[in-house]
């Protein structure tokens, strides 16, 4: 199968829990998994906010924090994985969602860098 390299950005997430990336069904609905290569978590509001990354497990149980309430200066980036990769995948019917909420209204930028199986 081929591989194909995403960015996904999702500006001014808050204080709603916001999906940042959904692995995508392979083609007919077949199963396909993605490997994150990178979140970088941006705060451009004019205080000091906390970011939570989630993982929503395919399965419905399961889901983990990534990074749970990280400090993020004002002005500041944090890179989460830091070498790190995390598989998520596709079943064909169910998909990891990975899930951002902050401390402030429309305070973080995400940037999401994927390896998809497509």
């Amino acid at each position: 199968m081929a591989n194909d390299f995403k960015r996904i950005c999702t500006p001014s997430i808050g204080t709603s829990l916001t999906t940042i990336y959904g692995v995508p069904a392979g083609g007919g609905s077949t199963a396909l998994e993605s490997i994150v290569i990178g979140i970088t978590i941006s705060n451009k509001a004019t205080a000091t906010c906390t970011c939570s990354i989630f993982l929503d497990n395919e399965d419905g149980t399961n889901d983990v924090y990534i990074v749970k309430d990280a400090t993020i200066p004002v002005g500041s980036s944090l890179e989460i994985m830091s070498g790190n990769k995390l598989v998520l995948m596709n079943d064909g019917t169910n998909a990891d969602n990975l899930e951002a909420i902050a401390s402030a209204t429309s305070s973080i930028d995400i940037t999401v860098s994927v390896l998809e199986d497509v």
